[in-house]
C-alpha cells in the first residue's frame, strides 16, 4: 500500500514500545491503604477483600517494612473499631490513646520518611455507621465539622503527614486548614475526598470496618454518580479552601471526573481504587477469567492516564513485587 503514516513502526519491538509509552507507573504512585485492629500478633483475613487483613500495629510494621524495601512511599490508616467504643457522637475519634494515634506513633518511630495518612471522618467510630453526627435521622453538617477539625488535630500532632477528609460535609477544608494552623500543624497537608461518590462500589470496605450505615444511605452527602458538573464545583471549593491535592473516589466508573478535574485544576490529583473494583479483578481471576497481573496493570495504567498523580489501591503489595 502506498501509504506514509504507519503507527505500527512504534510498536514493533518491547524496546520501541517502551520508548514511546507516554504513561508510566511507579512506586511512588502507590498509596496502601491498611485496615487497622486492636490486638497482637493480628492478621485477620477479610473475606470480601481476598489478600487483604485487618492488622495489629505490630504486624502491621512488618508488613510495611517489607513493603518499604519495594519501594513503598506512603500508606492511609483505617482503623476498625470495637462496637464497644461507638457511639453516636462517636467520641472514639478523639482519643489521644486510640487505634489511630497508636499507629501514628509507631509507624513514624519505625518509618521516618514514609508519608503517613489518615481518613478523617466519624464512620468507623459511629454507633450509626455515618460520616457524620446524627440527629432525627439526619446527618448534621456544622456540628460534625467541628469534630472533624478536632480529630485532625490529634492525627496531626501523632505524627500524620496529610489528613484526609473523606466525610464529604460542606466546609470542612477551610475548617480543618484553619484548625491545623492554629495549632502550628502548618505543614501537615490536606488530601481532600473532593469527589466522592455515593457508589455500589464500597461494600468490602464497610465489611472490612464493620462501619455500613445502620440506616439509610449515605446520599445526603456524597455525590450523585450521575453528575459530572458538580464534582468541579466541589474541586474548585476545596482548591479555595486549602486542600493540598484533590481525589475522585471511586476511580475506575469515574476516570472522566478525574480527567475534568485535572484539566480545570492546578492541584495534585488522586484516585482511590476502590475495594468494589479490587474484589471484582480478584473474583474473575480467581476463577480463571481474567489474568490478574495484566488486568491490574491495566486499570492502574488508565487510572494513571486520566490524570492521577497518585493511586489508592489494595492492590499496591502485588503491584510493588511486579514493578520488581
Amino acid at each position: 500500500m502506498k501509504i506514509t503514516e504507519r503507527p505500527r513502526r512504534l510498536r514493533r519491538n518491547a524496546s520501541i514500545r517502551d520508548l514511546v509509552q507516554e504513561n508510566h507507573l511507579s512506586a511512588g504512585d502507590l498509596v496502601w491503604p491498611m485496615f487497622l485492629k486492636e490486638g497482637s500478633k493480628l492478621r485477620e483475613p477479610i473475606a470480601s477483600l481476598p489478600g487483604c487483613s485487618r492488622l495489629s500495629i505490630d504486624t502491621c510494621i512488618e508488613d510495611v517494612r517489607k513493603l518499604v524495601d519495594l519501594g513503598l512511599k506512603a500508606v492511609e490508616i483505617f482503623p476498625g473499631i470495637e462496637e464497644k467504643l461507638k457511639n453516636d457522637t462517636a467520641v472514639e475519634a478523639l482519643n489521644p490513646k486510640g487505634l489511630v494515634p497508636q499507629a501514628l506513633r509507631a509507624l513514624r518511630k519505625a518509618f521516618p520518611q514514609l508519608v503517613l495518612i489518615t481518613d478523617i471522618a466519624l464512620d468507623p467510630y459511629s454507633s450509626d455507621g455515618h460520616d457524620g453526627i446524627v440527629r432525627d435521622g439526619e446527618i448534621i453538617n456544622d456540628e460534625t465539622v467541628a469534630v472533624l477539625v478536632k480529630q485532625a488535630q490529634l492525627h496531626a500532632g501523632c505524627g500524620a503527614d496529610f489528613v484526609a477528609p473523606s466525610d464529604m460535609m460542606d466546609g470542612r477544608i477551610g475548617q480543618i486548614r484553619k484548625g491545623l494552623d492554629e495549632k502550628s500543624f502548618t505543614q501537615t497537608g490536606i488530601i481532600a475526598y473532593t469527589a466522592k461518590y455515593a457508589s455500589g462500589f464500597y461494600g468490602p470496605f464497610r465489611d472490612a470496618l464493620e462501619s455500613a450505615p445502620k440506616f439509610g444511605d449515605k446520599k445526603t452527602y456524597q455525590m450523585n454518580p450521575m453528575n459530572s458538573r458538580e464534582a468541579l464545583r466541589e474541586a474548585k471549593l476545596d482548591q479555595a479552601e486549602g486542600a493540598d491535592i484533590l481525589l475522585v473516589k471511586p476511580a475506575l466508573a469515574y476516570l472522566d471526573i478525574i480527567f475534568m478535574i485535572k484539566q480545570k485544576t492546578y492541584l495534585p490529583m488522586a484516585a482511590y481504587n476502590v475495594s468494589g473494583e479490587y474484589a471484582m479483578v480478584k473474583a474473575g481471576a480467581a476463577a480463571g477469567w481474567l489474568n490478574e497481573q495484566t488486568a491490574v496493570m491495566e486499570i492502574l495504567g488508565s487510572i494513571k492516564r486520566a490524570g492521577a498523580d497518585m493511586i489508592f489501591t489494595y492492590h499496591t503489595p502485588d503491584v510493588l513485587k511486579w514493578l520488581r
